[in-house]
């Protein structure tokens, strides 16, 4: 901003004003056309003159400056709610109005209204207030930016304008007040630049600006404020580094710069200021470490915020020597490494944060730390979740301080029994062990923790009862307990917390009737899940009490009964899940009343009668499964029954009508049926015709062909198959318009695959046609059958239907139906002219992940793939990518399961493809979980550098492992695939490439013109480095499909994040 020198306004003098009337004051030019009074004011003026001394006159000129600019302030004023103001008139001397202060010589030297919502504008005439030393206008609602004119006030030392949305730069103007010392205009709605000029306040002391919309850099002329004490810039676009010259703010005190752009390494000056005691970096992108020796050049530190950035190595053992020190935010960086165990000699430490890290070796002297820790008496706050951490948790967690009351150790590698010790923990808030690998029981002394909000110990291996004394929890309103190996009833002693609002006791094996007084909680609004258990009877009319609940979910039960009409009730319910129970009746009327509903299942139940025309008018309605009942009539045509990639009413023979693309056959009328009954006598008699015909002509055949088929072999395809509804050789002959050229999308090794549209089925299919004469297409045919008819995952490929008949010709047919996945394999995608994104990229690495972690760790039988490769990868509409062709899987014994040196399997020859198979099997080993995550490994190579691992490069002993390996972390530019950074426009797909994009900093890089920024750089590490991890020639060091997804789905949930609008933490807490 220009430099505008202005000049005060300056009022006539006291003496040519009427002054009992200040509002309506004319200047003399004004009063002087009226010349019948020139002759009175003449002499009015003589006599002012002679009664009056020159410097008295002076006096009275500037006091009647500052009423002036008072005056003005107030006509700028819009609105007054309490009428602060309404004292400012000629009743009272200015030096007496509302938030005014005069010196002894009756000028005014402060104006202070704070927090009476005044409105208006601030007036440019408050720089003719040449005596103020002090404004503080904060927690107003004035708009239009800072006038230049306060560059006027050279006395000035005191400016607050915080929270006022103002608007506008900061005026250059302002760094004319030389005696300036507090300047706050923090969330004021600022733009612009930071002026360099600031350097000239050379008396500042404090600086507060933050929350604004202030871009560009830190100036380096701050490093002139050798009196500045705090500096607070956080929450604003500030970009580049720190400027060096902060190591001349030797009385610095407090340096906020949290929630930024800024970027590169912290200058080690910076940790120089021996008087710092407030430290936050917090959401930047720094890298770099942390200084060894930090707690000796910043004694005095007390608050260490330094989350969200790129950090990295260990966490100093020199903290332990800023014994003032109260708070440590470190999360959600790169640091590795232990603990240090010397945190307990900090007596003051109340908050200690250092969450997704790499923290840990999975050792047991990882969790020593918090036996030190027992000295800090003030701690409250202890999170060490997302990291690396093994070993158990020490009995020494009893002696933690009694006012913790935030405990976070989730999502690492802690193993044994929950320890009898946490008892003492009293006070405890918040309290999370899920996703580790704890066992044992429940403690039934956590129902003495009577603060307990939350409580978390999902993904574990916790057995036995859930105990009863978590009911006297009257404050718990979050308690998730799934996916362990819980068993028994659901206590009723749960009904007696009031409080709470999400309640997740799924995939366990809990027994017995749903409990009604869970049912009665009426402060269940988040989500209630009893799924995956094998909960039987019927559901209680109680359910209806659940009117605040938005997501409910007893889906794979053995639940009977009907829905209870009390059902209606939920009007803010968006989810219901009740498929795979053995539900009955109708589908209730009520269901069309939950006007707020988005998704609906009851497949896999026995419910018969009509769909409900009303669930066609609930707008909200995104996806609808009625699929495999007995349901029957008019399918509706509006709402979420025409949108036909939402609604799945398959197995449903007898529904009929609906919307051309679901493919129902008409509904019969009354006219018809006279004449089909007419007709029934004569249908009869053909029927029983051609059944007898055709049961000699099958009985024939199968006698003719039972010489060439084996005992066992029948058997085995009896039992493979025997899940699943049979199709007939004539329906795929017609879906397929007689295996057509058109309709054949693709051929491999035991088959040709065809698409087409199935009459039972409605939704378009993929037909997987089996070379019947090839052996190994009747094993492909079993095993993949047998690894699928019992599991159902978002990312596998599931079979709808099979085929097991005689052609045209009288041979052996048989065929797979699957759902069709119309944006076609991965295969296809990484190797034509599409492209994938970065973001769907890392998307389709979770997907992949998350599927083989279910087959691998969460079946009831392990199974292996063993054939997992790009073109076994489809992607659906949403690209979700799903694993599918099992045609080699092996279910793995179950006892032993848990050990990949001691599986046995029965396998045939093949064992995978060249280039994707691991080496071991090259040899002769056992087919294995680690075969199939060593697959996984080369297909992440695959996808994030293009290359296919039978690559003519990659010979003479090298492999892409190698390859990849060669490159980290400095060189992956030289080897990623840079079709991913065009920009995708298909789904699932975010930016992350552009000349100007937002999170680009001095150390862009760039790609053929284009720049990858820090965020897509790092994540691309730690995809690679997962990726050769998991590749690694000795099955034994790779990587677990379990940790594969967790460390994924962190990796890709930081880089969206850092892509998308920024989160807002507390940058005074980091």
């Amino acid at each position: 901003m220009l430099c505008i020198k202005q000049k005060a306004i300056t009022p006539p003098p006291l003496h040519h004003f009427s002054t009992h009337k200040l509002p309506l004051l004319r200047p003399l030019k004004q009063t002087m056309k009226q010349t019948h009074n020139s002759v009175f004011l003449s002499f009015l003026l003589l006599t002012i003159s002679l009664h009056f001394p020159p410097q008295a006159n002076a006096s009275r000129s500037s006091n009647f400056t500052d009423q002036l600019a008072l005056l003005e302030f107030k006509q700028a004023v819009t609105y007054d709610p309490d009428g602060v103001l309404t004292s400012w008139n000629s009743s009272l001397h200015f030096c007496n109005w509302a938030g005014v202060t005069c010196s002894p010589k009756r000028r005014v030297t402060s104006l202070i209204l704070q927090g009476y919502n005044l409105q208006g504008t601030l007036s440019p005439h408050l720089g003719n207030l040449s005596f103020v030393r002090s404004i503080q206008l904060m927690y107003n609602s004035f708009r239009g930016g800072i006038p230049p004119q306060f560059g006027n006030l050279r006395r000035l030392r005191t400016l607050n304008l915080t929270y006022n949305p103002l608007g506008g730069a900061i005026p250059t103007n302002l760094t004319r007040c030389s005696l300036l010392r507090d300047l706050r205009i923090a969330a004021a709605g600022l733009v612009g630049k930071i002026p360099d000029e600031i350097g000239l306040l050379s008396n500042l002391e404090v600086i507060k600006i933050g929350t604004n919309d202030l871009t560009g850099p830190i100036p380096a002329s701050i490093g002139n404020l050798s009196r500045l004490q705090i500096f607070s810039v956080a929450y604003n676009h500030l970009e580049g580094q720190i400027p060096d010259t902060v190591a001349r703010l030797s009385s610095i005190s407090q340096f906020v710069v949290g929630v930024n752009r800024l970027n590169g390494t912290i200058p080690l000056s910076l940790y120089n200021l021996s008087s710092m005691t407030i430290l936050t970096l917090v959401y930047n992108q720094f890298g770099g470490r942390i200084p060894h020796d930090i707690g000796f050049t910043l004694p005095n530190l007390l608050f260490y915020g330094n989350s969200l950035n790129w950090m990295f190595g260990p966490i100093p053992s020199s903290f332990c020597n800023a014994s003032k020190l109260r708070d440590m935010n470190m999360n959600q960086n790169s640091l590795s490494g232990r603990v240090p165990d010397c945190l307990g000699s900090l007596p003051n430490l109340v908050y200690f944060n250092a969450a997704a890290n790499n923290l840990g070796t999975n050792s047991s002297g990882d969790l020593e730390f918090v036996t030190g820790l027992s000295n800090c008496s003030m701690l409250q706050e202890l999170g060490v979740g997302m990291n690396n951490l093994g070993g158990s948790l020490p009995d020494s967690v009893a002696n933690l301080s009694a006012r913790l009351d935030q405990f976070d150790v989730s999502i690492n590698l802690i193993r044994g029994e929950i320890p009898r010790g946490l008892e003492n923990l009293i006070g405890l808030n918040k309290f999370d062990l899920s996703e580790n690998s704890f066992t044992g029981r429940i403690p039934s002394y956590f129902g003495g923790f009577q603060n307990l909000q939350g409580l978390w110990m999902q993904g574990n291996q916790l057995s036995g009862e859930i105990p009863s004394s978590l009911g006297n929890l009257s404050q718990l309103n979050r308690l998730d307990i799934s996916d362990n190996m819980l068993e028994g009833v659901v206590p009723l002693s749960l009904g007696s917390c009031r409080q709470l609002n999400l309640l997740d006791v799924s995939a366990n094996k809990l027994t017995g009737k749903l409990p009604a007084e869970v049912f009665r909680l009426s402060s269940l609004s988040i989500g209630l899940n009893l799924s995956r258990n094998e909960f039987i009877g019927s559901i209680p009319n109680e359910i209806g009490n659940l009117t605040n609940v938005e997501a409910l979910d007893l889906s794979h039960n053995f639940l009977t009964g009907e829905i209870p009409d009390t059902i209606g009730n939920f009007k803010s319910l968006k989810t219901l899940y009740l498929q795979q129970n053995s539900l009955s009746g109708s589908v209730p009327l009520a269901l069309a009343s939950l006007k707020a509903m988005e998704s609906l299942d009851l497949s896999l139940n026995n419910f018969s009668g009509g769909i409900p025309p009303g669930l066609q008018d609930v707008q909200t309605m995104k996806y609808l499964n009625l699929s495999f009942n007995n349901l029957r009539g008019e399918v509706p045509t509006k709402g979420i029954f025409a949108n036909v990639s939402g609604t799945f009413l398959m197995g449903n023979p007898m529904l009929c009508n609906g919307v051309s693309e679901l493919h129902f056959p008409y509904c019969p009328t009354k006219a018809r049926s006279s004449q089909k009954r007419a007709a029934t006598v004569k249908l009869i008699m053909i029927i029983v015709l051609v059944s007898t015909f055709s049961f000699i002509s099958i009985l024939g055949l199968l006698l003719h062909y039972k010489s060439r088929r084996s005992k066992k072999k029948t058997c085995d395809e009896d039992s493979a198959l025997s899940h699943f509804v049979r199709i007939s050789y004539k329906d795929l002959c017609k879906a397929t318009n007689g295996f057509s050229a058109e309709n054949l999308i693709g051929s491999g090794g035991f088959g040709t695959i065809y698409k087409g549209v199935i009459e039972q089925i409605e939704t378009p299919v993929a037909i997987k046609v089996l070379k019947i004469q090839d052996k190994r297409a009747h094993k492909s045919l079993l095993a993949e059958c047998n690894a699928l008819k019992n599991i159902r995952h978002r990312n596998l490929v599931r079979i709808l239907t099979y085929c097991s008949s005689l052609d045209r010709q009288g041979n052996d047919f048989k065929a797979l139906i699957f759902e069709l996945m119309p944006n076609g394999s991965l295969e296809e995608w990484l190797h034509s002219d599409r492209n994938l994104s970065l973001t769907q990229r890392l998307n389709i690495a979770v997907d992949v992940a998350s599927g083989l972690h279910y087959l691998h760790d969460l079946c009831e039988n392990t199974i292996v793939h063993c054939d997992l490769k790009p073109s076994n990868v489809l992607l659906d509409a949403d690209m979700v990518a799903r694993v599918g062709d099992f045609g080699l899987a092996k279910i793995l014994s179950t006892g032993t399961a848990g050990s990949s040196s001691q599986r046995k399997s029965s396998t045939i020859g093949i064992k995978g493809t060249i280039g994707y198979a691991p080496p071991e099997y090259g040899m002769g080993v056992a087919l294995s979980k680690d075969g199939d995550v060593y697959s996984y490994g080369v297909l992440l190579l695959e996808m994030f550098t293009g290359r296919r691992p039978t690559n003519e490069m990659f010979k003479d002993g090298v492999n892409i492992c190698d390859f990849v390996k060669a490159t980290l972390p400095d060189a992956i530019l030289s080897i990623l695939d840079p079709s991913m950074f065009v920009p995708s426009l298909g789904p699932r797909s975010r930016g992350v490439v552009g000349r100007n994009a937002m999170e680009v900093g001095t150390h862009g890089l760039e790609i053929e013109g284009m720049t990858l920024t820090e965020s897509a750089r790092d994540c691309l590490v730690s995809v690679l480095e997962i990726a050769v991890s998991c590749s690694t020639e000795l099955p034994r060091e790779r990587m677990k499909m379990a940790d594969v997804v967790r460390k994924l789905t962190s990796i890709r949930d930081v880089f969206v994040a850092s892509t998308s609008i920024r989160r807002q933490p507390n940058p005074e807490r980091g």
